[in-house]
């Protein structure tokens, strides 16, 4: 079963890991997985450091690596890593389609959580993956799931306590028309993600989403602000950034003449 949203528990059978360890293991696994630079910040340590905590993962089978794309080596968890956290997600290595966005979200989490207040509000994140298992097999052909939610807990020492914002990471343009309903379709949604059809959209309750914060990317950012600005009165619930440091991904290098790409393999 997932566990309640801002708690954690040590893997089952996992040795000698410390609270560091567990909560790597938790985000990795809620991002669906993710690059050893953006470990080494999630753990506080240095690169190096978080490549050798991957490495005893890895012996310790709650997870895999392997260099996926462009830059650091990818780390996600094993299906022995998912079920000693609790989580019943299916093992995979993130999408190699997938691979940019998200690194983009990941960047935005941890760009959320070292915010002044954060966790002093006691916030937490709650993940599209997470999202995505609550709502199984039920997600319609249009549905969307933000990329992610922050909630605010009641009484927390912030005018927004008790807010539920959605969060999106937009690194390519989609259409202005796309981009508006998607915009509407979450803020005017009033339950939460695998509640029963009857209450996704309730007349005359709260929204679920108090606001939408989109992060840009300076190509995306365009069409986001007019698809915002389409939405009349409701645009007000609307935020839009830029995408924080190091959310992009390295850009690929062709390899020189006569010299062979490297190969997908393990971090060292």
């Amino acid at each position: 079963m997932i566990r309640a949203e801002g708690t954690a528990a040590p893997p089952a059978g996992g040795g000698n890991l410390a609270g560091r360890d567990i909560a790597g293991l938790l985000f990795t696994a809620e991002m669906y997985g993710v690059q050893v630079d953006q470990l080494a910040a999630v753990l506080g340590v240095s690169e190096s450091r978080a490549r050798a905590i991957a490495a005893r993962w890895r012996r310790q089978r709650h997870a895999e690596s392997a260099r996926l794309g462009p830059g650091p080596p990818w780390i996600w968890l094993t299906r022995a890593g998912l079920a000693g956290c609790g989580l019943p997600y299916a093992p995979a290595p993130p999408a190699l389609s997938r691979l940019a966005h998200i690194r983009a979200v990941a960047a935005v989490r941890l760009a959320l959580e070292s915010a002044s207040g954060y966790h002093a509000a006691g916030a937490y994140w709650r993940s599209e993956r997470r999202l995505r298992a609550r709502v199984g097999g039920r997600v319609g052909l249009r549905a969307h799931l933000p990329d992610g939610e922050v909630h605010w807990p009641d009484g927390a020492p912030v005018a927004w306590a008790g807010e539920c914002w959605a969060i999106e990471a937009e690194l390519t343009r989609k259409t202005v028309g796309r981009t508006t309903a998607i915009m509407q379709e979450l803020l005017s949604r009033t339950g939460d993600y695998g509640c029963p059809a009857a209450d996704v959209l309730v007349p005359g309750r709260p929204p679920r989403h108090a606001r939408v914060l989109y992060l840009c990317s300076a190509a995306a950012r365009p069409t986001v602000a007019r698809a915002r600005e389409a939405l009349g009165g409701a645009a007000a619930r609307i935020e839009i950034r830029a995408l924080p440091p190091g959310a992009a991904m390295e850009p690929a290098v062709r390899p020189a003449a006569g010299r062979t790409a490297r190969q997908p393999g393990t971090t060292r």
